[in-house]
Protein backbone atom coordinates (compact mmCIF):
# COMPACT_ATOMS: atom_id res chain seq x y z
CA UNK A 1 0.00 0.00 0.00
CA UNK A 2 0.84 3.91 -0.88
CA UNK A 3 0.23 6.86 1.00
CA UNK A 4 -1.17 9.80 -1.00
CA UNK A 5 -2.43 12.98 -0.54
CA UNK A 6 -5.44 14.14 -1.80
CA UNK A 7 -7.70 17.03 -2.02
CA UNK A 8 -11.41 17.13 -1.61
CA UNK A 9 -13.95 19.92 -1.90
CA UNK A 10 -16.93 20.54 0.10
CA UNK A 11 -19.58 23.28 -0.62
CA UNK A 12 -21.57 24.72 2.38
CA UNK A 13 -25.05 26.06 1.63
CA UNK A 14 -27.19 27.32 4.29
CA UNK A 15 -30.46 28.45 4.00
CA UNK A 16 -30.61 26.89 0.51
CA UNK A 17 -28.39 29.94 -0.36
CA UNK A 18 -29.60 32.72 1.37
CA UNK A 19 -26.27 33.15 2.96
CA UNK A 20 -22.85 33.39 0.37
CA UNK A 21 -21.76 30.01 0.09
CA UNK A 22 -18.79 28.85 1.49
CA UNK A 23 -16.05 26.14 -0.11
CA UNK A 24 -14.53 23.89 2.19
CA UNK A 25 -10.94 22.06 0.97
CA UNK A 26 -9.83 19.16 2.83
CA UNK A 27 -6.39 17.47 2.48
CA UNK A 28 -6.44 13.96 3.47
CA UNK A 29 -3.98 11.16 3.51
CA UNK A 30 -5.40 7.68 1.72
CA UNK A 31 -3.84 4.40 1.99
CA UNK A 32 -4.44 3.08 -1.47
CA UNK A 33 -2.36 0.58 -3.93
CA UNK A 34 -2.74 2.98 -6.80
CA UNK A 35 -3.24 6.70 -7.71
CA UNK A 36 -6.33 5.24 -9.21
CA UNK A 37 -8.02 3.77 -6.22
CA UNK A 38 -7.21 6.82 -3.92
CA UNK A 39 -8.94 8.95 -6.05
CA UNK A 40 -11.91 6.27 -5.75
CA UNK A 41 -11.59 5.90 -2.05
CA UNK A 42 -11.54 9.88 -1.59
CA UNK A 43 -14.47 10.27 -3.30
CA UNK A 44 -16.32 7.30 -1.28
CA UNK A 45 -15.12 9.86 2.04
CA UNK A 46 -16.69 12.87 0.90
CA UNK A 47 -20.09 11.14 -0.67
CA UNK A 48 -19.87 9.48 3.02
CA UNK A 49 -19.55 13.13 4.87
CA UNK A 50 -22.07 15.01 2.83
CA UNK A 51 -24.60 16.13 5.65
CA UNK A 52 -28.17 17.91 6.28
CA UNK A 53 -28.03 19.70 9.64
CA UNK A 54 -29.55 22.67 11.23
CA UNK A 55 -26.96 24.61 13.03
CA UNK A 56 -27.39 27.08 16.36
CA UNK A 57 -29.09 29.40 14.55
CA UNK A 58 -32.34 27.08 13.49
CA UNK A 59 -30.94 27.41 9.49
CA UNK A 60 -30.48 24.35 7.33
CA UNK A 61 -26.91 23.76 6.60
CA UNK A 62 -25.53 21.55 3.67
CA UNK A 63 -22.14 20.18 3.49
CA UNK A 64 -22.01 19.12 -0.27
CA UNK A 65 -19.33 16.98 -1.40
CA UNK A 66 -18.39 18.29 -4.92
CA UNK A 67 -15.10 16.27 -6.00
CA UNK A 68 -11.83 15.33 -5.69
CA UNK A 69 -9.26 18.14 -7.02
CA UNK A 70 -6.03 16.68 -6.40
CA UNK A 71 -4.11 13.25 -5.66
CA UNK A 72 -0.11 13.34 -5.05
CA UNK A 73 1.83 10.08 -4.33
CA UNK A 74 3.39 11.16 -1.06
CA UNK A 75 6.66 9.28 -1.77
CA UNK A 76 7.34 12.37 -4.85
CA UNK A 77 7.71 15.09 -1.37
CA UNK A 78 10.93 16.20 -0.38
CA UNK A 79 11.56 17.82 2.56
CA UNK A 80 10.25 21.53 2.83
CA UNK A 81 8.37 21.05 -0.30
CA UNK A 82 5.15 22.89 -0.27
CA UNK A 83 1.85 20.79 0.06
CA UNK A 84 -0.74 23.12 0.01
CA UNK A 85 -1.40 26.87 -0.57
CA UNK A 86 -4.84 29.18 0.32
CA UNK A 87 -4.91 32.52 0.07
CA UNK A 88 -7.24 34.36 2.72
CA UNK A 89 -8.85 37.64 2.66
CA UNK A 90 -9.08 39.25 5.98
CA UNK A 91 -11.15 42.05 7.55
CA UNK A 92 -9.36 42.06 11.20
CA UNK A 93 -5.75 41.65 10.81
CA UNK A 94 -4.27 41.71 13.46
CA UNK A 95 -7.22 39.34 14.99
CA UNK A 96 -6.49 36.81 12.51
CA UNK A 97 -2.67 37.18 13.47
CA UNK A 98 -3.34 36.65 16.79
CA UNK A 99 -5.47 33.72 16.36
CA UNK A 100 -2.26 32.15 13.92
CA UNK A 101 -0.19 32.80 16.89
CA UNK A 102 -2.17 31.25 19.39
CA UNK A 103 -2.78 28.42 17.61
CA UNK A 104 1.47 27.84 17.04
CA UNK A 105 1.71 28.53 20.95
CA UNK A 106 -0.50 25.13 21.46
CA UNK A 107 1.19 23.43 19.15
CA UNK A 108 4.76 24.27 20.87
CA UNK A 109 2.84 23.47 24.09
CA UNK A 110 2.30 19.84 23.43
CA UNK A 111 5.98 19.47 23.44
CA UNK A 112 8.63 21.44 25.22
CA UNK A 113 11.15 20.29 22.44
CA UNK A 114 10.34 23.19 20.54
CA UNK A 115 13.60 26.08 20.55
Amino acid sequence: MEKYLVKLMFQININNGANASQFDEQIRVIESKSEATAFVKARAIGKKEEAYFTNNKNETVRWQFIDVTDVFALEDFRDGDQVFSNTKKIKDTNYFIKYIRQKSMEIQAKSLTFA
